[in-house]
């Protein structure tokens, strides 16, 4: 039996010194999967800090943008009144991301920290995985991939990012907001997720004790359209094989604004800034969201049991786009 010592924080500057005073210690929260993980026996942290009491709940509306603890449930958020007028995306993917009774346990600090669901990560007796063990290499570039990323993957790493929000608040430009010892910090979402290539061991770019604190999400042009589509093996609550958030503000024909995140195909949630540039200014019809989704998977990288999530990845765009713009197929 693997032993380790349990500690409940109860503020956040008291959360962050005892993670500070301890390198090899853990957070407990919803939705991180560090439960799921220390019973494989993946992870095995000698002191577990538990955050779940942490003042950190609240969704409040300021300005422009809405500011959301990171211990709000997902459930909370996705039944906020600003969500749904605003934000159908973020609240789409919420739905789409979970059971209710997950919902109602999972956290949105929790959610955008949960580890990849990667079967060659998950299993100890696999000795070849560079998120484990730097160096080792990956089992799943020769072995059998299907629910693996396509994007931001090469040789190194091919596991994938499974947040359905992530990928909506990427595409919303969403702040991360930590604490940390010595100071506080605001992180573009875009830029807190590094790709599994570059840095398989190391998923973000998070100290060790600092804590996710707030998400601030930024409030699209009120006649901004938006959606997310997931695509999946059964309809079921199920990851992602391919999914698309998509913004939208058309005006006469013309396309002018546009964001894209894509999901199920990036080691880190992925924006498509790809798809963004063929997109604005350009009219809203079918044959441009087809250059877009082109444009968006040129650079795939895949082994055998991914190929097919390049096209996948193409039509899940293009539906989408089709959908939240109105064009009829």
């Amino acid at each position: 039996m693997r032993t380790f010592d349990y500690v409940r924080a109860t503020d956040t500057r008291e959360a962050v010194r005892l993670l500070a005073d301890d390198p090899e210690a853990a957070c407990l929260a919803g939705g991180t999967t560090q439960l799921d993980l220390m019973k494989d026996g993946v992870l095995e942290p000698p002191r577990l800090i538990d955050i779940t009491r942490l003042p950190l709940h609240g969704v409040e509306r300021r300005g422009d943008s809405l500011h959301v603890g990171a211990l709000v449930t997902m459930e909370e958020l996705a039944a906020d009144a600003t969500v749904a007028e605003r934000l159908p995306v973020v609240r789409e993917a919420l739905l789409l991301g979970a059971s209710v009774q997950l919902r109602n346990m999972a956290t949105i600090g929790g959610n955008l920290l949960q580890r990849t669901r990667c079967r060659y990560f998950r299993d100890p007796t696999v000795p070849e995985c560079n998120k484990r063990a730097p160096g080792s290499g990956c089992a799943a570039v020769r072995g059998v991939a299907r629910m693996h990323a396509v994007l931001g993957a090469g040789e190194r790493c091919i596991a994938l990012h499974a947040s359905d929000l992530a990928v909506a608040l990427v595409a919303l430009d969403a702040v991360v907001h930590v604490q940390g010892p010595e100071r506080s910090r605001g992180i573009p979402l875009t830029e807190f997720y590094l790709t599994a290539d570059d840095s398989p061991e190391r998923e973000n770019v998070l100290e060790h004790a600092e804590l996710i604190t707030e998400v601030e999400i930024p409030l699209p042009p009120p006649e901004t359209r938006s959606g997310y589509l997931k695509v999946r093996d059964r309809t079921s609550y199920e990851f992602a094989l391919t999914s698309a958030a998509v913004l939208l503000l058309v005006a006469g024909g013309t396309i002018r604004r546009a964001r894209v995140g894509l999901g199920g195909v990036g080691t880190k949630p992925w924006r498509a800034y790809e798809a963004e540039h063929v997109l604005t200014g350009a009219p809203a019809t079918t044959a441009t969201f087809l250059d877009a989704a082109e444009a968006t998977m040129r650079d795939a990288w895949t082994v055998p049991g991914t190929e097919f999530k390049v096209p996948l990845a193409r039509r899940t765009l293009v539906r989408e786009l089709q959908t939240v713009s109105g064009v009829i197929p």
